[in-house]
């Protein structure tokens, strides 16, 4: 048996991340081509961006950004609420009875998602049936609840404070170096194999996660033989008071830290998946063009952003408090991304991501932050917290920004980011505000106590 998640991880990102572009650049072509005889669907690379504004192709393929936009929110929508409980009970469940099924769910929803997948690319069924893999995926618990029981994982396992704040940073850089490898993979294996073969490949993955989850992960959480049984009343009732209990039996301090470092990483959250949500359909219009090589490329350039946030993670951590990490990632992020809204060629879009090196930190340090502050037997009430806030907000994040991309894109496609960027001043002012109430890294054991202390009384 293995205590490393981090293989899972990068299975299941790849596979994710690898159908995300495939399933937005097969609905685009699909929108795209109705009507005509194109055989771009079928895999031929040839880029259809028109930049003549007089032409009519050039109007048809703004319309077609709009209707492929709005379709991707509805689909999130789609999963929502299915993934926002599934989310609260599935990592929740994990402080009793284990962590592998928070885990190992959201693999098995991902195989059966790929599954229609495959279905809609072969037999060229209807693009509605998408809405069929969305509710299945978030029934299972979907990508939220597989980051949260994987974060609660490596939690289990953190010795001390450092080595938390670096294995969760470890673990959002296996994502993303993941779905970069996934970008690239994505634009060649279209081009070479086509949609239909390159929506098995995910499947393989999925189908290879699934064997070493059940068969050689080792669980973090010994399940006491007095462990009230899941589908008895009291273990049923356990599932969804978690979470309440995490709030309830907390001191005032810790409610108010914790309710605002929640607060930074959902606006947070908000600012930056919101902005990353459309780098496929912003790359793939007028004037930049990009086929789908290029935009893998794009994805993978992207990939550094984690690596040297790591880095970051690993050597500020030496020297300075996690607040002052968070105020770093966020000046990153807000200086790449208004870059990114002027690009108008593909080295400047290239070169845009320079300044994003440590824009992945913040997310990791405030799950960290989070981590310390509650109890071991805590952790996967908050982790649940989490799941579900990320849930609902990169579902209104990826609703709000198409919206906002569909209304802005025939006069200023960039205008999406810039709104990216101010957002991201508020979780800078809260982190401000935590500085300003003296909150101490060290605070954790105090409110620790506290806890203990009313768990007592």
């Amino acid at each position: 048996m293995f205590r490393l998640v981090e293989p899972v991880v990068a299975l299941y990102c790849f596979a994710s991340f690898f159908t995300f572009p495939l399933m937005q650049q097969y609905v685009y072509a699909r929108l795209l081509n109705e009507g005509s005889s194109d055989s771009f669907v079928n895999g031929n690379n040839t880029s259809h961006c028109e930049t003549n504004q007089s032409d009519p192709s050039y109007i048809h393929q703004k319309e077609v950004q709009k209707r492929a936009s709005l379709f991707s929110s509805t689909l999130d929508l789609s999963s929502l609420f299915p993934s926002l409980v599934m989310a609260l009970i599935l990592v929740s469940y994990g402080d009793r009875h284990g962590r592998k099924a928070s885990i190992l769910l959201p693999c098995l929803g991902g195989l059966l998602s790929v599954c229609i997948y495959c279905a809609i690319a072969f037999f060229t069924l209807p693009l509605a049936v998408l809405y069929l893999s969305y509710v299945i995926s978030g029934f299972m618990g979907g990508f939220a609840t597989f980051i949260g029981g994987c974060f609660s994982y490596v939690a289990d396992l953190s010795e001390d404070a450092q080595q938390k704040n670096i294995r969760i940073a470890f673990v959002d850089m296996v994502l993303g170096v993941s779905s970069g490898l996934a970008g690239i993979a994505s634009g060649y294996l279209i081009q070479e194999l086509g949609f239909k073969w390159a929506f098995l490949i995910p499947g393989l993955l999925h189908i290879i996660n699934i064997f070493y989850i059940y068969f050689f992960l080792e669980e973090t959480v010994q399940r006491s033989e007095f462990q009230q049984p899941v589908l008895s009343k009291e273990g049923f009732t356990e599932l969804f008071t978690g979470v309440y209990l995490l709030f309830r039996n907390a001191s005032c301090k810790k409610r108010l830290v914790l309710t605002l470092l929640l607060l930074a990483f959902m606006l947070y959250l908000l600012a930056n998946f919101g902005a990353v949500g459309l780098f496929t359909l912003y790359e793939l219009d007028a004037p930049l063009c990009w086929d789908s090589v290029l935009v893998g490329w794009g994805s993978a350039f992207s990939t550094f952003c984690f690596v040297g946030s790591f880095v970051g993670v690993y050597l500020f951590s030496r020297c300075l408090k996690d607040a002052y990490i968070v105020f770093i990632g966020m000046t990153s992020w807000i200086g790449g991304v208004i870059l990114v809204a002027f690009s108008t060629t593909t080295i400047a879009m290239m070169l845009a991501r320079i300044p994003l090196l440590f824009a992945a930190m913040p997310l990791p340090v405030l799950r960290s932050i989070m981590s310390k502050v509650v109890l071991e037997n805590e952790q996967g009430a908050l982790f649940a917290c989490i799941a579900c806030l990320e849930s609902i907000t990169g579902v209104f994040t990826i609703t709000m920004f198409s919206a906002v991309y569909a209304a802005t894109v025939m006069w200023f496609p960039g205008f999406s980011f810039l709104l990216s960027a101010g957002l991201c001043l508020l979780p800078f002012g809260i982190m401000g505000i935590l500085l300003l109430i003296d909150y101490q890294e060290s605070d954790h054991v105090l409110l620790v106590n506290d806890t203990s202390t009313e768990d007592g009384s």
